[in-house]
């Protein structure tokens, strides 16, 4: 039994203590508490616990129908990268994404570049700005949040399942902030945990690759008959 204090300031008495059931159910309870925890933290062999367990495994065969993406450009000028890809199989695409990456990729975005200077501690330099509500698929409604493409990591975005014969066309659109020539890749995907891929019609790999050079020269501007401030590469 526990002591209990007299609200009165008298002696000290005793608690009624709790019953033996619901001891033996508060106990029970919390070793089922704690033999959960440790299944978690082990992990298991159950394939429903697996990140890619409701991905569908398998090849699927997709075409890059096209892939546009000035090769000369201007710093603070806006362009679009814009691929289109078409599910050439006959099976649902599970997940419709894309890789991209610049030059070697180790940057930590899509449309930055690593620089080598160990004194700094950020190496990661933007080339590029990618604009508010991009990602976004053609066609579809303006989303409402930052981009229309799940970013699954830094550097890979997802549009949802492709139908057969289904063809989806996004868009990327972004301004340059830096000079210099770089390579920007591209890598198609069928989905997000490496189970389903995304194949050429000979198995290969779906990729593609774009080498721009960023002029450090200024763009003309003008103003059109809305009063609108308009920028030029020429």
């Amino acid at each position: 039994m526990g002591r209990r204090p007299d609200s009165q300031g008298g002696k000290v008495g005793f608690a009624p203590a709790a019953p033996r059931s619901r001891r033996r159910l508060a106990s029970a309870l919390a070793a089922s508490v704690l033999a959960t925890g440790l299944l978690a933290s082990c992990g298991g062999d159950d394939s429903t616990s697996r990140q890619d367990a409701n991905e569908a495994a398998g090849d699927y065969p997709v075409e890059v129908t096209k892939a546009k993406f000035p090769t000369d450009q201007r710093l603070a000028l806006t362009s679009d990268l814009e691929i289109s890809v078409e599910n050439t199989g006959d099976e649902t695409v599970p997940e419709l994404a894309f890789t991209i990456g610049t030059d070697d990729g180790d940057a930590d975005g899509s449309f930055q570049t690593r620089i080598d200077d160990p004194s700094v501690s950020n190496p990661s330099r933007p080339v590029w700005i990618l604009e508010s509500k991009y990602p976004r698929a053609v066609g579809e409604p303006v989303p409402k949040g930052v981009s229309g493409g799940l970013r699954a990591q830094t550097n890979t975005f997802a549009f949802g399942p492709l139908e057969p014969g289904e063809e989806k066309t996004i868009v990327w659109r972004v301004t340059a902030v830096e000079a210099g020539t770089y390579t920007l890749h591209y890598r198609v995907e069928a989905g997000l945990d490496g189970e389903a891929k995304a194949v050429t019609d000979d198995g290969g790999e779906v990729k593609g690759e774009f080498v721009v050079t960023i002029s450090d020269k200024a763009p003309k501007a003008t103003v059109n008959d809305e009063g609108q401030v308009v920028t030029h590469g020429d």
